[in-house]
């Protein structure tokens, strides 16, 4: 049987790119994925018999439970996360609403935390691995991102918390990568 991981906002960006070099690795690819018109677009141009998506917005857990549920339905395991889905709002702090700020920090932060706590008993049993995407905004901000930032700090936090709560049987890391062109 085919290993399965999962990928948060894998129909596009950085997610795409993760999606497409483990699907040409041989691994099967569950595909957690809020923008139906990135799903339609990714699966035109792929048809892979071991490519699912599962319509799914990472800041609400009954999407997740579903997702995850069909996931191990679909290929029968789940072997890796990652926690790669993002969104930004970046502009002046006093203009930025607290609605805004409320939304980064669901899907950025909030967001990977059920993803994990509900893939960990899955992950566990096949001494699977998460992988989180953090940034360098963690590390040095810019003007006008700080929810961003302040998402992308506490993912930073959260894999290590969750490094020490679920190894040595899940490996728990991070990847910060700077400015990419996704278009």
């Amino acid at each position: 049987m085919t290993k399965n991981i999962i990928v948060t906002g894998g129909a596009q960006g950085i997610g795409k790119i993760v999606t497409q070099q483990l699907l040409k690795e041989g691994f099967s690819v569950s595909v957690f994925e809020i923008d139906a018109e990135a799903i339609a677009e990714f699966r035109e141009e792929d048809s892979s018999e071991h490519l699912a998506f599962f319509p799914c917005d990472v800041s609400e857990e009954c999407d997740i439970q579903r997702a995850v549920q069909s996931a191990v339905e679909q290929f029968g395991r789940i072997d890796g996360l990652v926690n790669n889905a993002a969104i930004a709002v970046n502009k002046p702090v006093t203009e930025l609403t607290l609605e805004e700020w409320n939304r980064v920090i669901a899907v950025n932060l909030t967001g990977p935390f059920p993803c994990s706590r509900l893939a960990a008993p899955h992950l566990k049993a096949a001494n699977g691995s998460i992988i989180n995407l953090c940034s360098t905004r963690a590390f040095q901000s810019e003007p006008h991102t700080e929810a961003y930032s302040a998402s992308k700090g506490g993912i930073f936090a959260l894999t290590h918390a969750l490094a020490m709560s679920l190894g040595p049987e899940i490996r728990v890391n991070c990847i910060s990568p700077g400015w990419i062109d996704v278009s």
